[in-house]
Protein backbone atom coordinates (compact mmCIF):
# COMPACT_ATOMS: atom_id res chain seq x y z
CA UNK A 1 0.00 0.00 0.00
CA UNK A 2 1.69 3.26 -1.08
CA UNK A 3 1.01 6.04 1.23
CA UNK A 4 1.25 10.20 0.17
CA UNK A 5 3.04 12.38 2.23
CA UNK A 6 2.20 15.93 2.02
CA UNK A 7 5.16 16.78 0.82
CA UNK A 8 5.00 15.04 -2.31
CA UNK A 9 1.76 16.95 -3.55
CA UNK A 10 3.15 19.93 -5.53
CA UNK A 11 1.45 23.24 -4.23
CA UNK A 12 1.58 25.30 -6.83
CA UNK A 13 -1.00 23.90 -9.08
CA UNK A 14 -3.18 23.19 -5.90
CA UNK A 15 -2.80 27.64 -5.06
CA UNK A 16 -3.08 28.51 -8.47
CA UNK A 17 -6.59 26.76 -9.32
CA UNK A 18 -7.94 27.85 -5.54
CA UNK A 19 -6.64 31.89 -6.63
CA UNK A 20 -8.38 31.35 -10.26
CA UNK A 21 -11.52 29.79 -8.62
CA UNK A 22 -12.12 32.56 -6.38
CA UNK A 23 -11.34 35.30 -9.49
CA UNK A 24 -13.73 33.39 -11.78
CA UNK A 25 -16.55 34.06 -8.49
CA UNK A 26 -15.49 37.43 -8.22
CA UNK A 27 -17.48 38.72 -11.47
CA UNK A 28 -20.65 36.94 -10.62
CA UNK A 29 -23.80 39.22 -10.66
CA UNK A 30 -24.61 37.12 -7.74
CA UNK A 31 -21.68 37.66 -5.71
CA UNK A 32 -20.79 40.99 -6.31
CA UNK A 33 -24.51 42.79 -6.25
CA UNK A 34 -23.94 44.03 -9.69
CA UNK A 35 -26.68 43.03 -12.08
CA UNK A 36 -25.30 42.95 -15.51
CA UNK A 37 -29.14 43.54 -17.56
CA UNK A 38 -29.87 46.74 -15.29
CA UNK A 39 -30.44 49.48 -17.21
CA UNK A 40 -27.58 52.50 -17.21
CA UNK A 41 -27.86 55.36 -15.48
CA UNK A 42 -27.22 58.42 -17.52
CA UNK A 43 -25.15 60.84 -16.69
CA UNK A 44 -24.32 64.07 -19.06
CA UNK A 45 -20.91 65.23 -19.98
CA UNK A 46 -19.89 68.93 -19.22
CA UNK A 47 -21.65 71.03 -22.01
CA UNK A 48 -19.69 74.60 -22.90
CA UNK A 49 -21.35 77.41 -25.18
CA UNK A 50 -20.76 77.38 -28.85
CA UNK A 51 -18.02 80.39 -28.95
CA UNK A 52 -19.41 81.65 -32.06
CA UNK A 53 -22.76 82.72 -34.00
CA UNK A 54 -23.78 80.34 -36.57
CA UNK A 55 -21.77 80.10 -39.60
CA UNK A 56 -23.98 81.40 -42.57
CA UNK A 57 -22.23 79.23 -45.00
CA UNK A 58 -23.10 75.94 -42.72
CA UNK A 59 -26.57 76.46 -42.54
CA UNK A 60 -29.13 74.09 -43.69
CA UNK A 61 -32.23 74.00 -43.48
CA UNK A 62 -34.86 70.96 -42.97
CA UNK A 63 -38.10 70.00 -43.44
CA UNK A 64 -40.27 69.83 -40.11
CA UNK A 65 -43.66 69.33 -41.38
CA UNK A 66 -46.78 70.53 -43.87
CA UNK A 67 -48.24 72.13 -40.82
CA UNK A 68 -45.97 74.30 -39.39
CA UNK A 69 -45.78 77.96 -40.79
CA UNK A 70 -41.70 78.47 -39.29
CA UNK A 71 -38.65 77.52 -41.15
CA UNK A 72 -35.88 75.56 -39.71
CA UNK A 73 -32.18 75.39 -40.27
CA UNK A 74 -29.33 73.76 -38.26
CA UNK A 75 -25.60 74.99 -38.13
CA UNK A 76 -23.90 71.84 -39.71
CA UNK A 77 -20.64 73.08 -38.47
CA UNK A 78 -22.39 72.94 -34.94
CA UNK A 79 -23.01 69.59 -34.80
CA UNK A 80 -21.35 67.67 -31.70
CA UNK A 81 -21.51 63.73 -31.47
CA UNK A 82 -20.96 63.75 -27.95
CA UNK A 83 -20.09 60.42 -25.76
CA UNK A 84 -22.32 60.85 -23.33
CA UNK A 85 -24.97 59.92 -26.23
CA UNK A 86 -26.05 63.49 -26.52
CA UNK A 87 -26.15 65.12 -29.85
CA UNK A 88 -25.62 69.14 -29.57
CA UNK A 89 -26.58 71.48 -32.19
CA UNK A 90 -27.38 74.87 -33.14
CA UNK A 91 -30.95 75.46 -34.59
CA UNK A 92 -32.25 78.58 -36.27
CA UNK A 93 -36.11 78.95 -36.20
CA UNK A 94 -37.44 81.75 -38.35
CA UNK A 95 -40.87 83.11 -37.90
CA UNK A 96 -43.69 84.02 -41.20
CA UNK A 97 -42.30 88.04 -40.56
CA UNK A 98 -38.94 87.27 -40.83
CA UNK A 99 -37.91 87.30 -37.23
CA UNK A 100 -34.90 84.29 -36.22
CA UNK A 101 -34.26 82.46 -32.98
CA UNK A 102 -30.70 80.55 -32.31
CA UNK A 103 -30.62 78.32 -30.02
CA UNK A 104 -28.21 75.44 -28.86
CA UNK A 105 -29.83 72.87 -28.02
CA UNK A 106 -29.31 68.75 -27.29
CA UNK A 107 -30.89 65.85 -28.47
CA UNK A 108 -30.72 61.83 -26.99
CA UNK A 109 -31.89 59.34 -28.83
CA UNK A 110 -32.57 56.71 -26.00
CA UNK A 111 -34.61 58.37 -23.97
CA UNK A 112 -36.11 60.67 -27.00
CA UNK A 113 -36.06 64.21 -25.18
CA UNK A 114 -34.49 67.64 -26.12
CA UNK A 115 -32.79 69.97 -24.13
CA UNK A 116 -32.39 73.76 -24.43
CA UNK A 117 -28.68 74.68 -23.39
CA UNK A 118 -28.63 78.54 -24.30
CA UNK A 119 -29.79 81.15 -26.81
CA UNK A 120 -28.06 83.60 -28.98
CA UNK A 121 -29.10 86.82 -28.01
CA UNK A 122 -27.57 90.39 -29.00
CA UNK A 123 -24.60 89.06 -30.39
CA UNK A 124 -23.77 86.51 -27.92
CA UNK A 125 -24.55 83.15 -26.05
CA UNK A 126 -26.95 83.19 -22.96
CA UNK A 127 -26.90 80.07 -20.66
CA UNK A 128 -30.37 78.88 -20.10
CA UNK A 129 -30.06 78.42 -16.15
CA UNK A 130 -33.79 76.58 -15.89
CA UNK A 131 -32.06 73.44 -18.45
CA UNK A 132 -33.57 70.37 -18.40
CA UNK A 133 -34.46 67.15 -20.45
CA UNK A 134 -37.70 67.11 -22.17
CA UNK A 135 -39.87 64.56 -23.80
CA UNK A 136 -39.33 65.43 -27.29
CA UNK A 137 -43.14 66.08 -29.48
CA UNK A 138 -43.90 64.27 -32.12
CA UNK A 139 -47.70 65.43 -33.20
CA UNK A 140 -46.91 69.57 -32.84
CA UNK A 141 -46.46 71.48 -36.22
CA UNK A 142 -43.60 72.80 -34.84
CA UNK A 143 -41.81 69.66 -34.30
CA UNK A 144 -38.28 70.32 -35.35
CA UNK A 145 -36.79 68.46 -32.64
CA UNK A 146 -38.51 65.15 -33.07
CA UNK A 147 -38.07 65.95 -37.42
CA UNK A 148 -34.03 66.23 -36.30
CA UNK A 149 -33.86 63.10 -34.38
CA UNK A 150 -36.06 60.60 -36.37
CA UNK A 151 -34.33 62.40 -39.37
CA UNK A 152 -30.98 62.53 -39.10
CA UNK A 153 -29.63 62.04 -35.62
CA UNK A 154 -30.67 58.77 -34.65
CA UNK A 155 -30.95 55.58 -35.63
CA UNK A 156 -34.19 54.48 -33.69
CA UNK A 157 -33.16 54.79 -30.52
CA UNK A 158 -29.61 54.57 -30.52
CA UNK A 159 -27.37 58.21 -32.19
CA UNK A 160 -25.55 58.49 -34.87
CA UNK A 161 -22.05 58.41 -34.47
CA UNK A 162 -21.11 59.51 -38.11
CA UNK A 163 -20.89 63.25 -38.85
CA UNK A 164 -21.14 62.21 -42.69
CA UNK A 165 -24.54 60.57 -42.58
CA UNK A 166 -25.65 62.74 -40.39
CA UNK A 167 -24.85 65.96 -43.30
CA UNK A 168 -25.97 63.27 -45.51
CA UNK A 169 -29.36 62.62 -43.84
CA UNK A 170 -30.12 66.01 -43.42
CA UNK A 171 -29.94 66.95 -47.59
CA UNK A 172 -33.06 68.70 -48.69
CA UNK A 173 -33.75 66.34 -51.50
CA UNK A 174 -33.86 63.36 -49.29
CA UNK A 175 -34.83 64.78 -45.93
CA UNK A 176 -38.49 63.48 -44.51
CA UNK A 177 -38.03 64.48 -40.90
CA UNK A 178 -39.53 60.96 -39.27
CA UNK A 179 -37.99 57.36 -39.28
CA UNK A 180 -36.70 56.38 -42.36
CA UNK A 181 -38.28 53.23 -43.65
CA UNK A 182 -36.18 50.42 -43.83
CA UNK A 183 -36.46 46.56 -45.21
CA UNK A 184 -37.19 43.52 -43.89
CA UNK A 185 -33.57 43.06 -42.84
CA UNK A 186 -33.24 46.26 -40.94
CA UNK A 187 -31.36 47.99 -43.36
CA UNK A 188 -32.01 51.84 -44.48
CA UNK A 189 -33.57 51.93 -47.65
Amino acid sequence: MMTLSIRSIPLLPISLAFCLTLAGCAGDPLESGVDPFAPMVFKEGVTAMPLNPPNATTIQPFYVSQQTIFKFAVDTDSILIGNDGVTRYIVILTSPNGNSQVQYEGIRCDSFQWRLYGTFESGTWKENPLSSWRPIQDRTPNRYQAALAQGAFCNFNSQEKNIKTIIKSLNPNGFTGQTKPTNSFGLMN
